[in-house]
Parts: structure tokens; sequence; C-alpha cells
């Protein structure tokens, strides 16, 4: 990895964008045993349809760790200063997740060089799933 300079990024500057390949219920399980997170809402089609939802749908966090991996794949990890996100819809099963990223603010704090950056999670659709900001230190 080549990580971004303070000096050539600018204000509106673009994070290379993350596409992953559409959510299925095998990435459901894979998550669900990495993260400990059994929730049956996302492994269970009838607890999902007793809930009054067409099928069993993704974690948030599963799309939270998306956008983790937008930014450890721009900066290594030690140079993410903070990560907010917010969760605005579902991602369903079929949706391709892109990750996405734009430099919006370069300012110096606590000795360091470093960016805001606007990130954001979509579908194949352009609809929005995971809206956030995060703070790193570039050199």
């Amino acid at each position: 990895m080549q990580t971004a300079t303070f000096q050539d990024v600018r204000v509106g500057s673009q994070l290379p964008p993350l596409s992953l390949p559409a959510i299925n219920r095998t990435t459901l399980a894979l998550y669900c045993g990495a993260s400990g997170d059994h929730n049956p809402i996302h492994i269970d089609i009838d607890f999902a349809r007793k809930s009054r939802m067409p099928d069993v749908f993704a974690h948030g966090m599963l799309s939270a760790a998306y956008l983790g991996r937008l930014l450890t794949g721009w900066v290594p990890q030690a140079s993410l200063r903070s990560l907010a996100i917010r969760f605005t819809a579902i991602t369903h099963l079929g949706n391709e997740p892109t990750c996405t990223g734009e430099v919006i603010e370069k300012f110096e704090a606590g000795g360091e060089q470093r960016v805001r950056i606007a990130i954001q999670c979509t579908n194949q659709y352009g609809e929005e799933k995971l809206l956030g900001e995060a703070v790193v230190a570039l050199p």
C-alpha cells in the first residue's frame, strides 16, 4: 500500500472505491461466525418473516466493516483517529455494496496533519445504506 500524503491530498480528493460481491447467505453465515452476532433476523428466514421482513438481511456492522476496509486500503490502520457511522437503510440479500470516500477537510491537530473524510456505503442501485466520517493522520 502506498499511503497518501497530506501534501498530495486536496479537499475533494476521492478514495479508491471498494466494490464488493453481492450479499448472500454464505456471507451472512461467515460474518455471524466471525463476529459472534447470531441474531436470527440475519440468518433465519422464518424468524425474519415473523418480523415482517421478506427475508434475512445483512448486519449493519458488516457494512461498517466494509467502510473500515475502504479506509485501511488507503492508509494504515494506525493512521485512523476517529470513525463515526450512521446506518440509513437495510442491506438486503443480493445488494452489492460499494464504499466510497471524499476528503472534505484538511487540518492540523495534536501535532499531526489530518484529513476528514466523508464516507458512504451504497448498493448497486446507488441507494445509501451507511453514512459517516473518518479522520486520518497523513504523513
